[in-house]
Formats: structure tokens, sequence, C-alpha cells
């Protein structure tokens, strides 16, 4: 890489030349100055990659100039060039900013190395500032795809969320996009430079809760031949996000809650609390409001993580978004390739239920575009627990759902299979159903069907 623009500022004109002639010799763009007021001049026109100046110069010196252009540009890399040799020196220089330190007299393979690694550190500088260009578009609000009408509530929590430090609770079925959501908080925080740490919590087992959360000292149990940083301290000025908090045993979360309240930890083993700068954001597929009231989650960890409670619907609520979502997958699967279902495959994936939710619609879409190697998606492509729902065997469907959910998810069910073969006339979904219209309004508005 010979791209760097140069500028060399030195008041010895023989000097200067030399090494303007140098560079220039290895393809470099030179420009040449005898002073630091010069090079100032035609610094914000040229905006310079690199400048080589010399330490002490008439008027403005290097330091001098070195203060300048650091508050001119955080882009250009300055060289000190002096004949006065001395640690201190070196030492101020590089406090001061500069890149490197040269003494006069050197050999300009001396100077053409420093320019080598300055070409290597802006690659990386370009190709990281690129990737995170990319990283924080992945996670900008529109990652979230669905319907910008039924999610403008949704993302005006998520706005005030990452606008804040207040530990966030996050609930939500399975598969609702609970981590994706963690994630546009933090990336659009102002901790977004700083770590993000997931922690699942349902695969924390009580023997190693602990010391994954907190870290252990050398020596605090068998097999802890070093010592380890735990996830706080791993996060420590960035976000910690415990998914599935309500999967930590009820004797661990004093401990949990501690560290929470005090912002400090004690590695297993350890007798010295460390201070930690953490933003807590937690999820929970359960409603821990009733984990709460039997007794197998503690109320006060309940509060002190439920500051700023944000809930995801399940898909099947959410009829807009799966029309949305579905196009979007198809095309992200798809590559550039035109694919297409025909409206019996497209309709049945609208009327299913999606007990998986964005994951099993992901997955389903996935698979599709792989079948649909003539671009075309039929309802003979669409699977057995799709097309007819009712197949998948009862003891599934129910999981370790309470009744009341269940009887809940079947009453929607009903009015909405009602709705769609009635073409959305209340009057006639009421008849098929057997109810009153006003009975059949009371629910839908329960239910928030639209």
């Amino acid at each position: 890489m010979k791209e760097l623009k140069i500028f060399i500022v030195d008041d010895e004109r023989i000097l200067r030349v030399t090494i303007a002639d140098g560079l220039r010799d290895e393809g470099y763009t030179v420009f040449e100055f005898s002073s630091g007021a010069g090079a100032l001049q035609q610094f914000l026109e040229e905006k310079p990659d690199v400048v080589i100046t010399d330490m002490r110069m008439p008027g403005m010196d290097g330091l001098e100039l070195l203060a300048r252009i650091n508050q001119l540009s955080s882009q250009t890399e300055v060289i000190l060039m002096t004949a006065y040799a001395s640690v201190s020196t070196a030492v101020k220089a590089l406090k001061a900013g500069a890149y490197d330190y040269l003494t006069k007299p050197f050999q300009i393979e001396e100077l053409l190395a420093i320019l080598r690694r300055i070409c290597e550190l802006k690659k990386v500088k370009s190709e990281n500032k690129r990737l995170r260009s990319q990283f924080e578009q992945k996670f900008d609000f529109s990652s979230f795809v669905g319907s910008p009408e039924e999610n403008a509530s949704l993302f005006e929590l998520i706005r005030i969320a990452a606008g804040s430090d207040s530990n966030v609770l996050i609930t939500g079925e399975t598969g609702t996009g609970k981590e994706l959501l963690t994630k546009i908080i933090h990336y659009n925080s102002s901790r977004k430079n700083q770590p993000f740490v997931p922690v699942s919590c349902a695969v924390l087992s009580r023997e190693v809760f602990e010391s994954e959360l907190f870290g252990h000292v050398k020596g605090a149990f068998t097999g802890a031949e070093r010592e380890r940083e735990g996830r706080f301290q791993l996060a420590n000025h960035g976000t910690l996000y415990l998914d599935d908090i309500d999967d930590i045993p009820i004797e661990l979360q004093v401990k949990l809650l501690r560290a929470i309240e005090e912002r400090k930890v004690e590695k297993v083993g350890g007798s010295k609390p460390e201070p930690v700068d953490i933003r807590i954001i937690a999820s929970t597929k359960t409603d821990i409001g009733k984990l709460v009231q039997e007794g197998k989650f503690r109320p006060d960890l309940y509060f002190r993580l439920n500051v700023f409670p944000i809930h995801l619907a399940p898909l099947r609520e959410r009829k807009r978004d799966i029309k949305i979502l579905i196009h979007y997958f198809v095309n992200y699967f798809a590559h550039g390739r035109k694919v297409e279902f025909d409206v019996d495959a497209f309709n049945s994936l609208l009327s299913y239920n999606w007990p998986g939710n964005i994951r099993e619609l992901k997955n389903i879409i996935e698979r599709f575009v792989l079948l649909a190697q003539n671009g075309k998606i039929d309802i003979t492509k669409i699977p057995q627990e799709i097309c007819n729902p009712v197949s998948i065997p009862f003891t599934q469907f129910i999981g370790h759902k309470p009744l009341v959910d269940i009887l809940s998810e079947v009453e929607i069910s009903a009015i909405k299979i009602a709705l769609e073969r009635s073409k959305h006339n209340k009057t006639k979904a009421a008849e098929i159903l057997g109810i009153p219209a006003t009975t059949l309004h009371t629910k839908m508005s329960k239910y928030n069907i639209d």
C-alpha cells in the first residue's frame, strides 16, 4: 500500500528534500514544508495520512504542531524527528499522541519500516470501521422485522430502553426474538462499544453457576488450576444478558440479587469484592410473577430485574408480521433467486399457529427455498402439520402451559378461524361460534384481535 499522502516539515532544506526524494522513490505522495504554520495552511485541503516533523523549529515546534494536528484530525499519524535524543523527550512525544519517534541522523529504511506499519494499521482500522458499520446496521431498529404499525409501541419502548441504563426484563415465548431485541438495545445504547456478554441461565448447573457468573480464584475448588474472570467482570462497562432468568435455582438467586444491587462481585474462593459497571438485561419465557406467587422466584430479585418490562407477543398474535417475515426470509435464503408461493401454500402459512414463533418460521422458509428448484412453492411442499394443524398431538400442543393459557389459545384460534370463514363478518362469525355478537366483540377486545 503506497497510497499514503505524507507531509514533511523541517526547517533544514537539505534533510527535508533528501527524505522527500527517498519517499517519492518508494511511490508515496509527498509535500514539503519549512514550517509548522505552512503545513497547517495546507492541512485541511490535502488531509495527509502522515506528518513527519522536526521536533525543534523556529516559531511552532514539533510538539505544538502535533497538538494542532490532533485537534484537526484523528486519522493523521505524526512521526517526530529530533537530534536531541533523550528518553524523556521520546516519552513526552508519545504521550502527546505521536505514532513514533526518530533520532537524527537515521537511515531511510528506518522511516520506511515505520510507514509500512502505519499502512498496516490503516488497513486494520479501515476494515474494523467497515465491519463495525455492518454490525451496527445488523442491529439497528430495522433488524426487528415486522409491521411498523403493529410494532410502533414496541419500537418506542426499545428507544427508551436504549437511552437509559435501567435494568430491562424481556418476556415472550421461545423463538419470539428476545436475544435480537436485547442486542438492538445494547448496540443502540451508550455502551455499544463495550462488551455484550450473553449468559444462558438454563444451562448453568448449581455447581458452576457462581464460577461462571462471578469467576473464581486459583484453588477455590477441585480443578480450579488458575484464576478466572466471571461473566460479570467480562461485561464490565457493557451489557450482561441473562437469558432464561427463570431457570436460576432459587437458592442461588440471593447472590445474583446482591451483585446486581451492589454492582460488586466476589469470586468463588476470594475475599475481596470487585466493582463492576454493567447494564442488566434479562429475558424469560415464563410468567415470573406466577413463579413469585408459587415461591419459586425471589420477589426482590424480580422487582430489581423488572424495572423496565418489554413483552414480545407470540407470532400467532401478529398476523401482519407473518406475511412480512415470510417475504423477508424468502429473500434472505433465495440470494437473489426468484421464489414464489402459490395462493394455497401461502394461505396455509398465514393460518398456521406457529408454536415455535419466528425461529420455526425461519427454519421452515429455509427448507421451502431449498425445495423450490423451479422457483415455485405449492401446497404439496407444505408439511402436514402446517396444512392440518389439528393433527398435532395434544400433549405437544399443551407443553408445560397452565390451563388458563391453553384455553385462551383455543379461544383465540377458534375466533380467528370463524372470522376467516366469515370473511371477517363479525355477525356471521358469532353465528359460527354459537355465541352472541356482543360476546364475540368482548373476546376480540380481550385478546386484541383485529
